[in-house]
C-alpha cells in the first residue's frame, strides 16, 4: 500500500471517528439539558453546556479538517491549513463565553436557590461520564498532531471530570441535602473551562498574528545563519507560523562570495529545516558593497 493511500485511509477513519463523537455528544447534551431542567440542577445544565461546546468544537474541527485539505490556489497561495487554527479560536472564545455565563448563573442561584432532584442528577451525570470517556478515546490518537482535535480531546477529559463533580454533588444532595454544593460544582466547572481557554488562546492567537514559534528566537536563528561559511550579515528577518506544524522565514543575507551562492543557500535551508523546522524560507542574497549602499 502506498504512503499516500495510507494517509487517505487515516484521514477517512479520523473523519468517521469525529462524526460518531459529534452525534453521541449532541444526544448526550440533549439528555443533560432535559435532566437538568427536570431535576432543577444547575450543575447538570452547566455540564450540558460544556458538553455542547465540545460537540460544537468537534463539528467545527471536522469542517476545518475538510477545508484544510484543500490544495493551495490563486486565492490562498499557502493553502487552507489555517482553517483549523481559526476553528480553534472560535471554540476557545465560545468556551470563555460559556464559562462567564455559568459563573453568572451560579451566583444568581445564591439569591434564588431551587430544590434539586438528586437521583436524576446522578443518573444523567453517570451516563455522561461513560460517553465522555468513550469520546475521549475516539479522539485521543488524533489529538497528538492537531491543535483542533487536541482541544476537543482536552474538553472531553474535562467533561468527564465535570461529570464526576456533578455525581458527587447529586450524592451529597441525596444524603445530606447539601444543595449549595450544586452551585460550588458549577463554579468549579466554569473555572476549569476558563482555565482551558486561557492556556490555549495565546498559542492560537500567536499563529493568527504571524508570531514567532515559541521553540525559537530571532537572535538564535540569525546566529545560526551567520555561522554559515561566507555569510557576513543577516537582516530584515521575518519568522512566522503558517499553521500549527509549518514555520516560514524570509531574510536578507549578505555574503562574501557570490560564486558560492547555491552552496550557501542549500546549507542555510538545511540548517533552518533541521534546527527550527522551517520548511518554507525565502532568502534574498546581497554582496557586502551592495548591503552597505542599501541596495
Amino acid at each position: 500500500m502506498s504512503a499516500g493511500h495510507h494517509h487517505e485511509v487515516d484521514e477517512s477513519m479520523g473523519d468517521k471517528r469525529l462524526a460518531l463523537a459529534i452525534v453521541v455528544n449532541m444526544l448526550l447534551t440533549l439528555a443533560q439539558v432535559v435532566g437538568g431542567i427536570v431535576s432543577g440542577s444547575l450543575s447538570l445544565i452547566a455540564d450540558a453546556l460544556h458538553n455542547f461546546s465540545d460537540a460544537a468544537s468537534l463539528l467545527i474541527a471536522w469542517v476545518a479538517r475538510k477545508i484544510g485539505r484543500q490544495p493551495a490556489d490563486h486565492f490562498r497561495t499557502f493553502g487552507y491549513k489555517r482553517a483549523e487554527v481559526i476553528a480553534t479560536l472560535i471554540n476557545l472564545v465560545s468556551l470563555v463565553l460559556i464559562g462567564l455565563y455559568l459563573i453568572f448563573e451560579a451566583l444568581w442561584r445564591v439569591y434564588e436557590p431551587q430544590i434539586i432532584e438528586g437521583w436524576i442528577v446522578v443518573i444523567v451525570a453517570g451516563i455522561a461520564l461513560v460517553i465522555d470517556v468513550a469520546t475521549a478515546m475516539l479522539t485521543y490518537s488524533m489529538s497528538k498532531n492537531s491543535m483542533n482535535i487536541r482541544a476537543a480531546f482536552l474538553h472531553n477529559v474535562s467533561d468527564a471530570l465535570a461529570s464526576v463533580g456533578v455525581i458527587i454533588a447529586g450524592t451529597l444532595i441525596l444524603v445530606y441535602q447539601m444543595y449549595w454544593v450544586d452551585t460550588l460544582i458549577t463554579l468549579l466547572i466554569a473555572a476549569y473551562v476558563l482555565y482551558q481557554a486561557a492556556t490555549m488562546l495565546p498559542a492560537t492567537i500567536n499563529i493568527l498574528m504571524q508570531g514567532m514559534p515559541n521553540s525559537m528566537t530571532v537572535d538564535e536563528v540569525i546566529n545560526t545563519i551567520e555561522e554559515t561559511d561566507n555569510v557576513s550579515n543577516v537582516h530584515h528577518v521575518h519568522i512566522w507560523q503558517l499553521d500549527e506544524h509549518n514555520n516560514a522565514l524570509e531574510a536578507h543575507i549578505v555574503i562574501n562570495d557570490f560564486s558560492q551562492i547555491d552552496k550557501i543557500k542549500l546549507s542555510i535551508k538545511q540548517q533552518l529545516l533541521d534546527k527550527y523546522s522551517i520548511k518554507h524560507s525565502t532568502l534574498e542574497f546581497e554582496e557586502i558593497h551592495c548591503a552597505e549602499k542599501v541596495c
